[in-house]
């Protein structure tokens, strides 16, 4: 099933996470079988300058989708196949970030809950009023943005490691651990001084200009495996 074509954005065309956050170019993915209820949302979001891109069905927009989506899903709680909620778990099982709104006619505690524990941004019941749809959206685009400026943070961190030796690697990976240069150079049998002249080397490479904001900058590359998994060389070497 093709997503609606009123009100959409193009789906062959998704928005670069890189610059997203930088011009705002997010969309609000609808779903929801109901063809009255699509219209009204993106009607509603449409008045307040949200670009919107419509799917009548779970199924509709998993076919779609593409990494490089950036905004927030608006899914509906039951829908024919899939429901909002397993939607939300699949696209959570594909590695899709998208804050997700959960929306029914059919509200229980039991449905909410479980929204909320597979962090649904809000749970609201129809008929919902225009403030509370876009309350919902707005806190979702934050979080959103948020998002993306911590992936380019971490891109950033990663082009940056990308150029220390494996020895400087090691030592960042045991100064983010807060050891100081003695408890480093005896974790990689080397002496404080060779410690002190990579953290040096390490710090000018990066960027940085005193240990705190290593340690930072460690931990915010955390995740890949340039500073977690780098390998010390032989024990000895400078």
């Amino acid at each position: 099933m093709k997503p609606n074509a009123a009100n959409t954005a193009n789906p062959a065309n998704p928005v670069n996470p890189a610059s997203a956050a930088e011009s705002n170019a997010f969309t609000v993915f609808v779903v929801d079988d109901d063809p009255a209820v699509r219209d009204s949302i993106a009607l509603m979001l449409g008045l307040d300058g949200y670009r919107t891109l419509l799917f009548d069905s779970a199924e509709a927009c998993l076919s779609a989708w593409q990494a490089g989506w950036a905004g927030c899903v608006i899914a509906d709680l039951r829908m024919p196949g899939l429901s909002g909620l397993e939607l939300q778990a699949e696209l959570r099982r594909r590695g899709a970030a998208l804050p997700v709104v959960i929306v029914t006619g059919h509200g229980d505690v039991s449905s909410a809950r479980t929204a909320f524990r597979a962090e649904a941004v809000d749970f609201l019941e129809k008929p919902f009023e225009h403030a509370q749809l876009r309350a919902a959206v707005e806190t979702a685009y934050g979080l959103e943005a948020q998002r993306l400026q911590r992936a380019q943070m971490r891109e950033a961190a990663a082009g940056r490691l990308a150029a220390l030796t494996p020895r400087e690697l090691a030592v960042l990976r045991e100064a983010a651990k807060g050891l100081h240069a003695k408890e480093i150079g005896a974790a990689l049998a080397i002496s404080p001084r060779t410690v002190e002249v990579h953290k040096t080397r390490i710090m000018a490479k990066l960027g940085v200009r005193n240990v705190a904001e290593l340690v930072r900058f460690a931990l915010a590359a955390e995740g890949g495996a340039s500073v977690t998994e780098a390998s010390p060389e032989t024990p000895g070497e400078p």
